[in-house]
């Protein structure tokens, strides 16, 4: 039996989640069409590891987002990078912004639905409560409610999990704890908040282990959600699939082929694909890995060696892309939101389209470049289109199954877009070929920057 689990555990697992989805989809085809019977013991069997996967997402998603934030936020040195950090955070904002209204723009186009027989059955789930959104379509009452919501109490938000108020307070907390500590003269006020941002640090890396432990789950709440899913669709979920995985992709190439040449044309005045095929390496690390984190150290070193960018930028603006710089995902989520939108028959108006693109912004601050971070970010998103609980677990566990291979993209993608914003605002601001360290002191960067 050891050797069994060890065998099973040598297996990277983003393999044994592929093969838990494609394993549950042809258990679940398999019941479907065997006999009802068959159909409901499996269904109530493997329905509740399916659903503990989701409750323990859901349990971590609120402290990696307020921890992250906090440490990230407060970690921000504004007096010593003044107007050059304000460059690099506003990028970062504005493209996100950017791949927010892109992604949303095409998922409304190419528009992911259920059809067949796979839609009557989501139905039964009951129709959305409209007036969580304002009216049902009414854009000024959306609106409302989202800027309502943004500075509500802490407390409450964190017990009743609304996410944009919990992302806003947890900003402000961050920035306003670095602010004193830069301008405080007392040493020991100092001291004390930076003991409170090392038990932040410290807290958010116990809640990384706890999200290895549940990724280590993953492979058999993926096989139970696909079992259940594809059991009670059968064949007609492969469209459902095709079609959002589509979306993703399409979005993606475009954004790292079409949009982020032609931000280095207008910004740079120079051959976008020369800096393409500078930063490949960074970019098929995050693919492979799907981690920005993890492709952080190969981007530094690029960024210093290759693209000759001072070390004083890149080592403030890459850590910081790889945590609030998502634009993979906010091409990805807003797919999910098209379709549930189209599932929950969720009427989208202006308003509706101005908040789920907001929420996209906010949402993807949060990942904190781990693995799958998307996942978590996806229930803040459904939940402010006021989805019902149920609704939104839904929702998320189709997502899960076909997750790693989009992540893969999003990921790329978010890497990617570090790296260009990095290199235009050098170029903008004088800040390439000044100074240059040695490929020895590179590497050792990233060494260091790897045993974080």
């Amino acid at each position: 039996m050891k050797r069994v689990f060890r065998l099973y555990f040598s297996v990277p697992l983003v393999w044994r989640i592929v093969a838990a989805f494609l394993l549950g989809t042809a258990a679940g085809i398999g019941c479907r069409y065997a006999s009802e019977e068959l159909f409901f013991r499996v269904t109530a069997v493997l329905a509740p590891f399916g659903t503990v996967l989701i409750a323990m997402l859901k349990m971590v998603v609120i402290p990696i987002i307020f921890l992250s934030l906090v440490t990230g936020a407060a970690s921000l040195p504004l007096r010593k990078f003044g107007r050059l950090g304000a460059w690099v955070i506003v990028w970062y904002l504005a493209t996100s912004l950017f791949a927010s209204v892109f992604g949303t723009g095409l998922a409304l186009f190419l528009n992911p639905r259920m059809e067949g027989a796979a839609a009557p059955s989501a139905r039964l789930l009951g129709q959305v409560d409209h007036l969580r959104m304002g009216g049902g379509g009414s854009g000024g009452g959306a609106l409302s409610q989202l800027i309502a919501d943004l500075f509500m109490n802490p407390f409450q938000a964190l017990a009743e999990g609304k996410f944009l108020s919990i992302i806003v307070f947890s900003i402000l907390f961050g920035i306003a704890v670095r602010t004193v500590i830069e301008e405080s003269s007392d040493g020991k006020l100092r001291a004390t908040l930076e003991s409170l941002l090392d038990l932040s640090q410290a807290a958010l890396k116990a809640c990384f282990r706890m999200i290895d432990w549940i990724m280590e789950y993953f492979p058999i709440g993926v096989f139970a959600l696909s079992a259940v899913n594809f059991a009670q669709y059968g064949v007609e979920l492969f469209g459902p699939y095709l079609r959002i995985a589509g979306c993703v992709i399409v979005g993606v190439i475009l954004m790292l082929l079409v949009i982020y040449p032609l931000m280095v044309l207008i910004a740079c005045r120079e051959n976008p694909f020369r800096l393409l095929r500078a930063i490949r390496e960074p970019v098929l690390t995050a693919f492979l890995t799907r981690s920005s984190a993890a492709a952080l150290p190969v981007s530094m070193r690029v960024a210093q060696e290759d693209l000759r960018i001072r070390s004083e930028l890149s080592g403030f603006a890459l850590p910081l892309g790889a945590t609030i710089n998502m634009d993979g995902v906010c091409i990805h989520l807003p797919v999910f939101a098209i379709l549930a939108a189209n599932l929950f028959d969720i009427p989208l108006g202006l308003g509706e389209i101005m908040v789920l693109i907001l929420s996209v912004v906010f949402a993807s601050i949060g990942t904190g470049g781990i693995p799958g971070g998307s996942i978590f970010l996806l229930f803040m998103v459904l939940e402010n289109m006021g989805l019902a609980p149920e609704q939104t677990a839904m929702v998320v566990a189709l997502a899960i199954g076909i997750n790693p291979l989009l992540d893969m993209f999003e990921t790329a993608c978010n890497v990617a877009g570090d790296n260009i914003g990095n290199y235009v605002i050098a170029r903008r601001n004088g800040m390439i070929g000044e100074t240059h360290p040695s490929p020895a002191v590179c590497r050792q960067q990233e060494q260091d920057i790897s045993g974080l």
